[in-house]
Order: structure tokens, then C-alpha cells, then sequence
């Protein structure tokens, strides 16, 4: 069984491609804190990084999940380094295995897109990447394969938090009215259910994972956040999956 947490579904994908090799499920955390009656014999977490440290709702999710005494294991997807994120993570919860995949970067708030050539490289790594992670887990080895980047420890103790509390302002997004056709998909689809249409318009709430779902999943690509991407290009995944998934 396999929970995940993804915005724009780089970790959707992943958890998807391992649990087809693993034969398991993939579920994911939603809203809701999803727990079976009875637990299998091996649980994993899938889940992207946010500023070197654990997506929100994940942390949380994991956190509060019982403890189990099968084999449990973490897939992180960043688009370069996860500093010390899943160190921190296994302080909250024990987990038998820990890996990162590296994944297009969909941060856009921060820099444009990578190259296609370079995130064409990356699904195509990604996969093989999955096959042995894959082949680790169903032998149920013990092993911590994640790229942690230079200054980990201050990414994630400093960089993270600072992140948290200043980044995932919600004031800069907005939605130019001339490109928007008010048909919801924002608030449909917003993990964090903050985001609402007024006037045909969506307003989007305090709370934000800023997994920026809205901004690149948006139809008439209408949403921004302030002009820090107004002039850039926004990530679909599903461009790439089909030459990339096994």
C-alpha cells in the first residue's frame, strides 16, 4: 500500500510507476487521513519536497500515522537535492528505507521550466530510477539513498522554515480576467481546498501548500502570482509520461 501526496503529479506518477512493479496500491492522502482496517505487510509514502523539507500535508499525514511493525519506506521526488528532509522525517516516524528522485523542477514562482531535452532526461532516469528502488523494497532492504545536496542542514533547519511561514503567501496569486473563463478547475482540484470563485473569479484563502497546481494546471493558463511568472511556462506532466511510463 502506497499513500501519496502530489500537486502537480510528479509524485503521483512515481508512486503510480512503484506500485505497478510492486504490484501494491496507490493511494492518495487527499484531504483525509485515509487508514485501512487492516494494514499489509509493507506501507510506503510517496511525496514531492518543498524547499528541502516535507510537503505540509504529508508531514502531517505521516506523523499521525499508527505505527506499524511491517517494512515501511519514503520516495521523495525534488527537482535537484532534498537537504535533510527525510532525516528530519524519520525523527517522526520510522521508516525502514528512504529514497529521492529527481523530477522537473515545477517550481516556476522561482525560475522558468527546465529544458524539455533536460526534463524528457529526467522521466527517462525517473524510470529506471523506479525499477530499482522497485527491486529494493520488495527484498525489504534496509537502505537510505538520498541526495542531500550541499548545506543540507541548513536548507532544511533554516531555508524550510522561513519557507513555511514567508513563501506560501497566498496575496500574489491572481487571475487575469481577460484569459479566465471561470470554469473552477482551480477550486476543483486545489489540494488545499483554499481557493473559491467569486464574481466568476477565484480568491484563493490563507491556507496554501503552494504546490502551484492552480498556476500550472490552469486551462487558459489565466493564474500568476504576481509577475514573478507571467512570462513563463507551465509545467504538464502529462506531455512526458507517455514515452516515459513502463
Amino acid at each position: 500500500m502506497i499513500y501519496y501526496f502530489s500537486g502537480t503529479g510528479n509524485s503521483k506518477w512515481i508512486a503510480e510507476q512503484l506500485a505497478i512493479r510492486l504490484n501494491d496500491a496507490a493511494i492518495p492522502i487527499s484531504g483525509d487521513h485515509i487508514q485501512p482496517e487492516e494494514y499489509p505487510s509493507r506501507i510506503g509514502f510517496v511525496f514531492p519536497i518543498y524547499a528541502w523539507g516535507v510537503s505540509e500535508p504529508m508531514f502531517s499525514f505521516i506523523r499521525d500515522f499508527p505505527k506499524q511493525s511491517c517494512f515501511t519506506f519514503a520516495v521523495c521526488t525534488c527537482g535537484a537535492d532534498a537537504g535533510k528532509a527525510m532525516k528530519s522525517l524519520c525523527k517522526e516516524y520510522s521508516l525502514n528505507s528512504c529514497y529521492s528522485i529527481r523530477m522537473p523542477n515545477n517550481y516556476i514562482i522561482g525560475e522558468d521550466l527546465e529544458s524539455e531535452e533536460d526534463i524528457q532526461k529526467k522521466f527517462e532516469e525517473a524510470v529506471i530510477r523506479a525499477d530499482q528502488i522497485a527491486a529494493e523494497i520488495t527484498a525489504e532492504t534496509n537502505s537510505y539513498q538520498v541526495h542531500e545536496g550541499k548545506w543540507a542542514l541548513l536548507k532544511t533547519k533554516v531555508i524550510h522554515p522561513l519557507f513555511n511561514r514567508y513563501a506560501r503567501n497566498t496575496k500574489p496569486f491572481h487571475a487575469d480576467a481577460a484569459l479566465c473563463d471561470g470554469c473552477g478547475w482551480c477550486a476543483v482540484h486545489c489540494p488545499a481546498k483554499t481557493i473559491q470563485l467569486v464574481d466568476g473569479l477565484p480568491v484563493w484563502n490563507q491556507s496554501c501548500y503552494q504546490c502551484l497546481k492552480c498556476l500550472n494546471g490552469c486551462p487558459k493558463k489565466a493564474i500568476n502570482y504576481g509577475k514573478h511568472t507571467m512570462n513563463r511556462k507551465r509545467y504538464r506532466m502529462e506531455r512526458y509520461v507517455k514515452s516515459s511510463a513502463k
